[in-house]
């Protein structure tokens, strides 16, 4: 059984968006030694001004340490409540619970993290992009549940194929030449 893997190694990633960054999924599939202390981890890279999608931890709790570089997080309860709505900084961690919803945007000079969960094959759920719960939604039931007009779908569907790390908003305008953006 191996005993160490290099988290950070940009060949390893899960998820690549070359206009915004990259994420690396560590679990105890890839890695079984973590089934022995039942935990996982993620690693994050986002570019200069990059947003990673808004999502929340399914099955675990995590504790997030920044590496390099600020990001501005948000976190909201499931009851809507802002929990924390500030600046971290390289070496300062948060504690994020799970069924928290958090969104990540890297500031001027980019931002890299570790994430540790509690969970050796944690889970979590994308508000927005490919691979998000509204995606999947039938249009009606979107514009009903959020009382919104029957304009879901431009809601749904307003990140393209961007999958966990979008890029800015100036920068996905001017590439995709659409009028709505995150």
């Amino acid at each position: 059984m191996r005993v160490r893997q290099n988290i950070d190694n940009p060949n390893l990633a899960d998820t690549y968006n070359p206009r915004a960054g990259r994420i690396t999924y560590l679990n105890s599939q890839k890695f079984p030694i973590l089934n022995l202390v039942p935990m996982s981890a993620v690693k994050v890279n986002l570019y200069q001004n990059a947003l990673l999608s808004p999502f929340w931890n399914i099955n675990a709790h995590s504790v997030v340490y920044i590496t390099q570089g600020r990001a501005r997080v948000q976190v909201v309860n499931n009851n809507g409540k802002t929990v924390f709505d500030g600046e971290l900084r390289c070496g300062q961690l948060l504690i994020i619970p799970q069924h928290h919803v958090v969104i990540k945007k890297a500031q001027r000079e980019g931002c890299s993290y570790i994430a540790l969960k509690t969970n050796p094959n944690s889970m979590v759920s994308h508000m927005a992009g490919k691979n998000s719960i509204f995606r999947a939604l039938p249009d009606d039931v979107v514009a009903n549940a959020y009382r919104i007009s029957r304009e879901a779908r431009r809601l749904k569907h307003n990140r393209g194929d961007e999958l966990g790390v979008f890029t800015p908003s100036h920068a996905y305008k001017s590439y995709q030449d659409i009028s709505v953006s995150a």
